[in-house]
This record gives C-alpha cells, structure tokens and sequence, in this order.
C-alpha cells in the first residue's frame, strides 16, 4: 500500500522541473571537466552497462553526452582499475541494472547482497564444492576471467552458464567476488577483500541506512523524481522506498501537470538551472531517459528500444538514440558504422527545427568515433531528407 505523501514544500511548474533534471544529470550548465569521467559517475552514482555495442558501448556513450569527446580509452581507465596498478574507483553490481558504481557506494549495497545471500538471482543449481573451488582458485591465482576459471558457457544456449560461472556469478552477488575491471568486455573477478579497500569492505550498515543513502543518492542525480522514478533508479522496491524517505533529506514538491506527489534534491530547489544546453545524442540507458513513464512526463517523449523487437516490427531502429538539444527531446536516429563513415540508417525528426542540431550531433558523435563521413539512408518525415543531408556539409 502506497504511504500518504507528505504536504508539498515547494510547487514547481512543468518547465523548472524538467531544467531541474537536466542539470542534475548534467546536460545544462558547464561540465564538470575537471571531475571528468569519475567525477561524472560519482554524480550519477550509476552507469549502466550493455552489450550492444553500435556507435561504442552505452557506459561509453553516458560520459561522451555530457562531457564531449572524452577519448575512450580514457573512459575505460576513468572506470576500471587494471588488476595490480592501484585501489580500485570503482565496482560492478546489480543496481538499476547491471552497473558501474563508485567504490564508496560499496557499503550501501550491502542490503543486497545480505538479501542474494538469502535468495540467489540466478536460480541454477550449483553444489557447494564448486564455488568453493572458484574461490580457491581466485586465492591462489589472483584475478581471473570465467574462461580462465574453467569456461562461461556449457555448450547450449548462450544462459547455459558452466558451473564455474554460475559460481563466481553467485560469489559476485553475496560479495565474496567482486568485478573491477574488464578485458575484451569480459569480466575480471577478484576476492572482495583483495580489491574493495579495507575501510569499505564491510556489510555494517542496516538495511534502513543503506536504503536511506540510495534513496537521497538517486534523488540527488534526478534532482525531481515521484516515488516510482527514485525508488527504480537503484531498483529498490516501493516500500522499501516509503520506509526510508522521510529521513532521506528529500524534499516533498508538487509539479504542475505531474499526477503523482515528487520529491526533490533540496540543494537542486536552491538555485534556478541556468547555462549552456547539451546537443548530443543519447544511448537508450542513459539514465537521464531510461524510465520510460518519467521521459514521457518530463519531454512528452514516448521511446523504445527496439533492439530486441522483430526487424519487421521496428519504428526507429535497432538502435535509436534520442537527439537532446536546447533541454528537449527532438527525434531519434539509428547510427551504425560502415569502415569510416557513420551512417544515420532513419533519423526521425520532430519538426524542421530539430534538422540542425541532429546534423550537429551526428557530426560530433562520428569525430569521437573516428569516422570522416556522414550518410543519411533515411528521414521521417522524408521531406527533411535534403535539408538534413545539406545541413551536414555546413556544420
């Protein structure tokens, strides 16, 4: 049963709401380029990651949005700590989704890994002799790939995991095995205690602490959110949320045309959003638009990924990244990469308006990626086809 929503403090009109989120999420204001990459996700608290990989991968595309042409290598090593070379920044677990998360954040999921401990995620059936083996092997060997713990698949369908891999996937999720690193997009499992510095590698911390700190951590990087918007960012459950946000620092508003009670980052109430907007193009899991019922309510902008839609049925593409310019939602393009030119295989496009800023956006997204050239195969509406093609050879 949802709790009853404490008085508004404040009454914020559709349009601050919607600045109040960009800014929280850093698309309107200068970026922080002297926190860089790290400084990006200690403010998001969470970067979510994906195997498809078109113009570079989603963890790629998220600091490329708000920072620019950060080079990706220097992404890679912003968010991973090679085995031997220093503390580890960050860590991967179960958040919104599979996640990158600031190493300081270890302590707050330990309200999770007390709760896989009791139900494990993956239901396969593993005997006790086999984690015991992979944490064995981990001690005397030090960092391993699942291939070098004995193989990641069995030899049928691709979740046909091999009993080493379900194990130090399960040892990942009780927090006896921890990812920091990736070679080749394989994950690089080592002992929590080896990796997790020492003051941080503790399940001290109550359930009702933890949910607390994630609770106002995702409020912080939404800046306004309803119950459902917060409580998905970390995918905590809705009670779990009203049992917590009254002591969370959070700050109960209302927003104009919003249907549900919000809450809100006091710092974010304390000053009006003002700077510079972002024309980028954004991964589907960015998290400034990964819920779909909060993009609709904040843009009036209905997306799907139609990765795993039947081509047939696709609208957009397999792909499609949502062009933000000027704090809204234009219209979306499916880009692939042919040798050296990006492709804008449908750029679907709002209104004449948006034909400049995705011919920008294209522009800059295939200098980051190494391609010269730009190709438009197709535009909805089509009669922006020539403009767009135009506007590509004067930006």
């Amino acid at each position: 049963m949802t709790s009853a929503a404490p008085a508004p403090e404040a009454s914020l009109s559709a349009d601050e709401a919607r600045r109040i989120a960009l800014r929280a999420q850093g698309f309107l204001g200068a970026p922080d380029r002297r926190g860089a990459v790290r400084g990006m996700l200690r403010r998001l608290g969470a970067v979510q990651l994906d195997t498809i990989s078109v113009l570079a991968r989603s963890h790629e595309l998220v600091p490329y949005a708000r920072l620019g042409s950060v080079s990706r290598p220097a992404v890679e090593s912003a968010y991973w700590t090679a085995s031997g070379t220093g503390p580890p920044h960050t860590f991967e677990y179960w958040s919104h989704a599979a996640c990158i998360l600031p190493v300081e954040e270890w302590p707050h999921f330990a309200f999770r890994r007390r709760a896989y401990r009791k139900t494990p995620h993956w239901h396969h059936e593993l005997k006790a002799s086999a984690y015991d083996q992979v944490i064995k092997q981990l001690q005397a060997e030090g960092p391993l790939t699942a291939t070098e713990l004995g193989g990641a698949k069995n030899k049928g369908e691709w979740w046909d995991w091999s009993e080493s891999k379900v194990a130090v996937e399960r040892a990942l999720m009780y927090g006896e095995v921890v990812c920091t690193e990736r070679r080749g997009w394989k994950r690089v499992y080592d002992l929590a205690e080896r990796a997790i510095p020492d003051a941080l590698l503790h399940d001290d911390l109550d359930d009702a602490e933890c949910l607390r700190r994630l609770v106002r951590q995702a409020g912080e990087a939404l800046g306004i959110g309803t119950r459902a918007d917060i409580a998905d960012y970390h995918r905590i459950k809705s009670e779990q949320f009203d049992s917590v946000v009254a002591d969370s620092g959070l700050v109960p508003v209302s927003v104009a045309g919003w249907s549900k009670p919000a809450w809100a980052d006091p710092a974010a109430l304390a000053s009006t959003p003002r700077g510079r907007h972002r024309t980028t193009l954004l991964s589907p899991f960015d998290s400034l638009i990964w819920e779909r019922a909060r993009t609709e309510r904040i843009f009036g902008f209905t997306h799907r990924l139609e990765a795993y839609v039947p081509r047939q049925k696709r609208v957009y593409g397999y792909f499609a990244m949502p062009l933000l310019s000027g704090g809204r939602l234009h219209g979306r393009v499916d880009p692939a990469r042919e040798g050296s030119t990006l492709v804008a295989r449908h750029a679907s496009l709002d209104s004449p308006k948006a034909v400049e800023p995705m011919a920008r956006a294209l522009t800059e997204a295939a200098s980051w990626v190494g391609c010269s050239d730009v190709r438009v195969e197709r535009v909805t509406p089509q009669e922006l086809h020539a403009p767009l093609v135009s506007a590509l050879d004067t930006v």
